[in-house]
């Protein structure tokens, strides 16, 4: 669609409403809310319907890493659909960007992983996941250790096994959730729950909280752990320091396998390939999708660590798990141009030491606003939390009463500032633009938060909320 092509935008609004059915929505409300059209990207921007353009401070949905636009990846794809635009890779079949995609993120990921499996999403690899563990452990003998542990709060998808494996109330409550196997512990937020102890102290009890559930439920039945290195969706929770290395030492003093949700954190989003390097991690399963193919088309996947690809060799047997899209080859080919760009462009390093390092000082320098209470930034994600009156410490806060919901009216002024945030309850708003971001449009993108907040303020103070 050329953006001086006529977009009636009414019409297409009241045919969204009649006929689709968005994800994680309110049906009660479908006529009640009106989607905004977006209709063209480039860079780290999005025009909509009306000309609007708007910086995508969230990449899409986490996902846009080299950001909009890219015609070297649509050429790709373009090129390899006229090729072989679909086959299979079931009954020992395969074709040329499978076979070279999984040999090249071997090559960028830590080095106990030498196999991939491949999924459409992000929520098929954590089903995968589940399928892959359990298959293990009962090749090596010990089908009783089929528990997987998870953390409150934690997303893992929206899939039967995925929701089941995140911490979200409002989605078990869908679907009798969790599936049976699936645990939870609490999650390592300072925020929540560190009052009184150091960040490094705090870091240390949120990760015995594993050890006292493997102990509680008994360690011959556990299987597995999984986390996020950063949760996404839950609220861009950054550990502790201290937490990860000490969850690594929980997992390998009881033989549970360790399991890496990357479908946020990979392909250079904390400044490395993986985020398990950035936290000194060694996983036995990554679970990566989004940043793979920078959301140019859908693609996910789990890199399978030596301990377990090499037991199921040596024990034999078929893994009776797949999907038809299993390594797609045109999400294999967007996959492959995207990651030469990440390469090409030196993105990974970037972030790591110098845009990164820049968001973080930028970002969290939003705490002086009136109404952030926090601010805090790893890589190139970033999490806010709004406040009716700060306190002499981030635990002394004083939040808004939730049913004011002043992180929708928030982010509602972000838009009209032009810039697009997530907002969570608990009035926290996040970000994860682009990797390609330069200095300059990170000041660009603080200065169009600051707007929004500013409005914000003034709006609350309208209503004597503030």
């Amino acid at each position: 669609m050329n953006m001086n092509d006529h977009i009636d935008t009414q019409c297409l609004q009241a045919s969204d409403a009649a006929h689709h059915l968005h994800p994680f929505a309110d049906y009660s409300q479908k006529h009640q809310q009106i989607s905004r059209v977006i209709v063209k990207g480039e860079d780290i921007y999005v025009w909509d319907s009306e000309g609007r353009r708007l910086l995508d401070g969230m990449a899409g949905l986490w996902c846009m890493n080299v950001g909009y636009g890219r015609k070297r990846i649509a050429d790709a794809v373009h090129a390899q659909m006229t090729r072989l635009a679909y086959y299979n890779t079931f009954f020992h079949t395969t074709h040329p960007p499978a076979v070279e995609l999984a040999a090249k993120l071997v090559e960028i990921s830590p080095p106990q992983f030498n196999h991939v499996f491949f999924a459409g999403s992000g929520s098929e690899g954590n089903d995968t996941v589940v399928r892959l563990v359990r298959h293990y452990w009962a090749k090596q003998g010990h089908p009783e250790r089929k528990i997987i542990i998870s953390r409150h709060n934690a997303y893992h998808g929206s899939t039967m096994a995925g929701a089941s494996l995140g911490g979200w109330p409002s989605m078990h409550q869908q679907g009798d959730l969790p599936l049976a196997g699936i645990v939870h512990i609490g999650q390592p937020s300072y925020l929540e729950g560190g009052r009184g102890k150091t960040p490094e102290q705090f870091g240390l009890e949120a990760a015995s909280w594993l050890e006292h559930k493997i102990l509680e439920l008994g360690a011959d039945k556990v299987a597995a752990f999984i986390g996020e290195p950063v949760q996404g969706a839950g609220g861009v929770i950054v550990p502790p320091p201290t937490y990860w290395p000490e969850i690594q030492r929980i997992c390998g003093k009881y033989g549970v396998l360790l399991v890496a949700d990357e479908v946020v954190t990979g392909f250079g989003r904390l400044g490395h390939w993986f985020g398990s390097t950035y936290f000194g991690i060694q996983p036995d399963l990554i679970t990566f999708a989004k940043g793979v193919s920078s959301g140019y088309v859908p693609l996910g996947g789990v890199l399978v660590g030596d301990r377990i690809a090499h037991a199921l060799m040596a024990k034999g047997g078929e893994f009776n798990h797949g999907f038809t899209y299993s390594g797609h080859p045109i999400g294999c080919v967007a996959a492959l141009e995207n990651i030469r760009i990440i390469e090409e462009e030196n993105l990974v390093a970037q972030v790591r030491d110098d845009t990164g390092p820049y968001l973080k000082q930028r970002f969290e320098a939003l705490a002086q606003h009136p109404l952030v209470g926090d601010a805090g930034a790893v890589g190139f994600l970033g999490g806010l939390n709004l406040v009716r009156h700060k306190g002499a410490t981030v635990h002394d806060n004083v939040p808004f009463d939730r049913a004011l919901e002043v992180g929708m009216l928030c982010r509602a002024h972000m838009f009209g500032s032009g810039v697009i945030v997530r907002t969570i309850p608990g009035d926290r708003l996040l970000i994860s633009p682009p990797l390609t971001m330069t200095r300059a449009q990170i000041d660009e993108m603080i200065a169009l938060i600051t707007t929004g907040l500013d409005k914000t303020l003034a709006e609350l103070k309208q209503r004597g909320w503030a």
